[in-house]
């Protein structure tokens, strides 16, 4: 009966709708509720729960999963959607979350290598910029365990330098990305 259709007001009709099994309506509710100035996270975020509650992860999935489960960086997200869909193979949650964000393919590199996807994480980091400082992290850390691994991400690193893609380059940022003889 508002007469305004506010996120803030129709969320308190979501729950009862969907606590009374009208799952479907209580997802069109929220949806419907969509303005202007409404959180779309909060709104992925009721519909997913809806969705779920009812047994439908894959639905979830598909239409709210990457939407609801946004964090404060990359690699939170990639965390964040993973665990909420452990049935998802995490490299398709990485090719989701890539093509959700079009031209930031290297700020997935995190995740990927967190991923232990590897050759995903060298090809996102060659294709838009990627944080020397995490590439130079990479190279360093991986060093001995995957020295191929290293040597990509070390060389991606100082290819963001030269393009200018870090603040002031220092002889350490450059040294840092380059492998120990």
């Amino acid at each position: 009966m508002a007469p305004y259709k506010m996120w803030h007001h129709r969320q308190y009709g979501v729950k009862p709708l969907a606590a009374l099994g009208r799952k479907a309506e209580a997802i069109r509710f929220a949806e419907e509720g969509r303005g202007l100035n409404d959180s779309p996270v909060a709104i992925a975020q009721a519909c997913e729960e809806v969705l779920l509650s009812a047994g439908l992860a894959d639905e979830a999935y598909d239409r709210y999963g990457l939407v609801a489960n946004q964090a404060g960086t990359y690699l939170a997200w990639f965390r964040s959607v993973a665990k909420r869909y452990p049935h998802k193979a995490k490299n398709a949650v990485l090719a989701d979350l890539v093509a959700y964000t079009p031209g930031e393919e290297g700020k997935w590199f995190a995740a990927a290598e967190s991923a232990k996807l590897f050759d995903e994480a060298i090809a996102l980091a060659n294709r838009t910029p990627c944080s020397p400082q995490t590439l130079t992290r990479a190279a360093r850390d991986f060093e001995e365990k995957k020295p191929t691994f290293a040597l990509e991400a070390g060389m991606a690193a100082l290819r963001w330098l030269v393009l200018g893609h870090a603040y002031e380059i220092t002889g350490a940022d450059v040294l840092g990305a380059t492998p120990t003889p």
